[in-house]
């Protein structure tokens, strides 16, 4: 009898051994089989050459999770993910936009799963919110000229100079200036809702525009082609590190940091409760807030980083210190949804569409 238990005994000691064998690692056919589906579904607003960089590091980090990115502008991009969730389905595992507005409202909204990690927190206190939302690159917002039509003339160096500019010479500017179509550009909408919420003289501003027939477009690409080839003199709020790249490839561009303020905003990445791949989206997030991710974002990317220990950000902008002016990074968190209310919204929409001649009906875009 005593040895029947015994070699019971044995027998129980074998069968935990495995068991916790199979705990800690499993047989290599069923790794094999969990590597080979893995996948990484991103949704974003940044242009695929400038993010593929990044990509392919993760990559090399990651080779067993396959990555697809895709591009939408940020009010599709907002628009897509609201009517998937809506159904139950799952619109992307990380969303990346400079729409930083619409990406605190999901997370307001109870989209967004939250991520924590050291170098979460090390993030800047204004490139976070609620450990939901995270600001991953620095992104001051410029006016850039064609050096070559500006020649003989003084470039504005600020709104103000802008503007007296326009009403001075408004025959010079005629069709010649560019900026975001802000009823169907979401990054354009956010940065004229900080104009208006910073400049007692936007509004004075976006009706010189309407007065010099505007040319608005939803994209910084576009504007920044028709700068280069000479089809417009300027463009107003246009995203600074697209710009700083067309200089360094040859580019006869001037860039100017409003000397008022700069405002500076942040590709904001969340990662949705709904991912249908929740830990590649926590592994990619936590490479992008990584110091490798932020230098790959900055030598390869073009864009800025936002960890400070890189000194991008701050330190080397593509301008010197006294062109920046008062920088103003738009801070991630609650007040960015007082230009999300559909009041406000509209209202802002409204005086736009009124000041470059168009009717509210065909042009404003609503949020839900």
């Amino acid at each position: 009898m005593k040895r029947v238990v015994v070699m019971a005994f044995a027998a129980a000691l074998v069968g935990l051994a495995l068991l916790l064998s199979w705990s800690v690692k499993p047989p290599p056919v069923v790794e094999s089989r969990q590597a080979r589906s893995r996948e990484l579904v991103i949704v974003s607003t940044t242009d695929t050459a400038v993010f593929a960089p990044v990509i392919e590091d993760f990559r090399r980090l990651h080779p067993d999770i396959q990555v697809r990115y895709r591009l939408m502008d940020a009010e599709p991009l907002h628009a897509h993910f609201l009517s998937q969730a809506r159904i139950g389905k799952s619109a992307g595992d990380l969303l990346l936009s400079t729409s930083m507005d619409l990406q605190v409202k999901l997370v307001n909204d109870g989209y967004a799963a939250p991520h924590f990690s050291e170098n979460a927190a090390a993030s800047p206190q204004w490139a976070q919110w609620r450990n939901e939302a995270f600001g991953i690159t620095f992104e001051p917002v410029v006016m850039v000229f064609n050096s070559d039509l500006m020649r003989g003339r003084p470039i504005p160096a600020s709104r103000s100079e802008l503007l007296a500019d326009l009403r001075r010479d408004p025959g010079f500017w005629r069709k010649r200036v560019g900026t975001y179509d802000i009823a169907r550009s979401g990054v354009g909408y956010l940065v004229a809702s900080q104009d208006a919420r910073l400049n007692s003289d936007a509004a004075v501003l976006v009706d010189a525009f309407g007065d010099i027939g505007v040319v608005a477009n939803e994209n910084t690409w576009p504007l920044l082609d028709m700068i280069e080839q000479g089809k417009l003199v300027m463009g107003y709020n246009l995203l600074g590190s697209y710009a700083r790249k067309r200089v360094e490839d040859g580019a006869r561009l001037t860039i100017v940091y409003p000397q008022e303020y700069t405002l500076a905003i942040s590709r904001t990445a969340i990662i949705p409760r709904s991912a249908a791949n929740p830990v590649e989206a926590h592994l990619f997030m936590e490479y992008l807030l990584s110091l490798r991710g932020q230098k790959v974002l900055t030598d390869r990317g073009q864009l800025n980083a936002v960890r400070t220990e890189l000194d991008g950000p701050y330190l080397d902008m593509g301008a010197r210190a006294a062109q920046i002016g008062l920088l103003k990074p738009i801070a991630l968190g609650p007040g960015l949804l007082v230009y999300q209310d559909q009041r406000k919204r509209t209202e802002l929409l409204e005086s736009w569409n009124t000041s470059i001649g168009r009717t509210t009906a065909n042009s404003v875009v609503s949020v839900q």
